[in-house]
């Protein structure tokens, strides 16, 4: 019997350490002190995370408990931004780095460099660097590069929600709904729920995305009792690279403001144009609801006690629209007005009995006006574009591996408690099978490494606790 060389056993030797004990490395007694505090579990598709303290501890917190996730989530962006712009990741991360130079506050370049930080004793290797572009994607890829490459902009996600009070709902109080439209590689990471505790500013319940310290999705409740959402605004173009990012920004509201005019005036200030949304806002103490329809150039603030809000990526701000996008408006084959439409008509089927139960029946709806029929599609309110075979003209493309992949649903009692109602999966109940999408329509194979099973899961509450 031949004789293995020692160089062998020392191989194996190797292989035995690293599946035992990973590359991860020793913990100091503080950062034990840190990960103490902090705690993730997972629940029907959900991660939820508790990270709390100073800037860098909590970054710390976060990227220990959800290092693999942040690895994975890079290794998507890269492929996926490679494919669509032939451009090597690191071309974007070297692009960040100088367009958020001295734009990022103290705070948050510890809470990043925390995060790389707890990566790392993971023995997971992330930069500072990279991780700025993680949190700075949105303004990058969807903003500066279209305006660097003097091209059209590349596909930005979409969204449905409202906010409703008053009258228009069962109890007179807030009700708040919302899903998030994207392909389902990347938008499969915003299956996070973040409770974040501060040691300064708000306790913030959010939805986030990958590493992202603002939610990005957007969904997020404060303990100062602020409700949000948004929808982003179709078609838009507009970017100035000497303003604030908006991470920096959307987090700074979320954590500092006290009220709907203090929220809006932090996103208002020194805005880069990145991230264009109708932001649709609740105070839960006044009952008072509000949108903030924000482009570059040109922004708008309502408000009503009274009433609600619908969002579809479509913008009412007729400055807006017509100075800042290309957008239709009519067009009901376009699917930010098919859907604007029909909130329209749920809001009247539904006026003065909206709640929870509803918002999630609403969130799920699945019927095409332009089709007048049930047609889960581009068209729908829980958006399907992998369903949709591109016939009706304004379609993004004949089967998208993309759609509605969520739901949350909070009402003011809720968010006293700082909870709220989170699905995974879609709003309705299809959910996605990556196999059988992949073997049937071969036109995506650059994706199949990348996109994953998405089974419906049910309506799970989640709410903001200590361990």
């Amino acid at each position: 019997m031949r004789k293995r060389p020692l160089t062998f056993f020392l191989f194996v030797f190797i292989i035995v350490i690293f599946l035992c004990f990973g590359t991860g490395q020793d913990l100091t007694e503080k950062e034990k002190d840190w990960l103490e505090k902090a705690f993730r579990y997972d629940e029907n598709g959900w991660i939820f995370l508790h990270i709390e303290g100073e800037p860098y501890e909590r970054g710390f917190q976060r990227g220990y408990l959800t290092a693999n996730e942040i690895e994975e989530f890079l290794k998507t962006v890269a492929h996926i931004q490679k494919f669509e712009t032939a451009k090597e990741i690191y071309f974007f991360v070297e692009a960040a780095s100088k367009l958020f130079k001295d734009k990022v506050s103290k705070e948050y370049v510890e809470e990043m460099e925390g995060m790389a930080a707890g990566m790392e004793k993971a023995g997971k290797r992330i930069t500072y660097e990279e991780m700025l572009l993680m949190n700075g994607f949105i303004d990058v890829f969807w903003h500066w590069w279209p305006l660097e490459k003097e091209s059209k902009e590349l596909l930005r996600p979409g969204c449905s929600a409202f906010i409703a009070t008053g009258k228009a709902t069962a109890n007179g109080k807030i009700v708040m709904a919302h899903n998030s439209w994207y392909n389902y590689a990347l938008l499969r990471f915003c299956n996070i729920i973040v409770d974040i505790l501060p040691s300064r500013g708000h306790r913030i319940l959010m939805q986030s995305w990958g590493p992202c310290i603002f939610s990005a999705t957007d969904f997020f409740i404060n303990e100062a009792g602020l409700v949000g959402s948004e929808t982003t605004i179709g078609g838009f173009s507009g970017f100035n690279p000497e303003g604030i990012p908006v991470f920096e920004r959307a987090r700074r509201a979320m954590q500092y403001a006290n009220t709907i005019d203090e929220w809006a005036k932090i996103m208002i200030e020194k805005n880069n144009g990145a991230y264009a949304n109708s932001w649709l806002l609740g105070d839960i103490h006044s009952n008072e609801i509000a949108r903030l329809e924000l482009g570059l150039k040109n922004y708008s603030l309502e408000k009503k006690k009274d009433g609600y809000f619908i969002g579809s990526n479509i913008v009412d701000n007729i400055k807006i629209l017509r100075e800042e996008t290309n957008a239709t408006y009519d067009d009901l084959r376009d699917f930010c007005v098919a859907r604007r439409v029909r909130w329209e008509q749920l809001m009247n089927i539904y006026n003065g009995r909206i709640n929870v139960e509803i918002a999630k029946q609403m969130l799920a709806d699945h019927y095409d006006v332009y089709l007048q029929k049930e047609n889960p599609s581009w068209r729908t309110i829980c958006g399907h574009w992998e369903l949709d075979n591109g016939i009706v003209p304004g379609t993004l493309a004949a089967y998208y591996p993309g759609g509605a992949i969520d739901g949350k649903v909070v009402d003011s009692s809720m968010a006293e408690y700082m909870k709220f109602w989170a699905k995974w999966g879609s709003s309705c109940n299809v959910g996605f099978d990556a196999k059988r999408f992949l073997q049937k329509h071969l036109q995506y194979g650059w994706l199949k490494d990348y996109l994953k099973d998405l089974p419906a899961q049910p309506w799970t509450i989640f709410r903001a606790r200590k361990k």
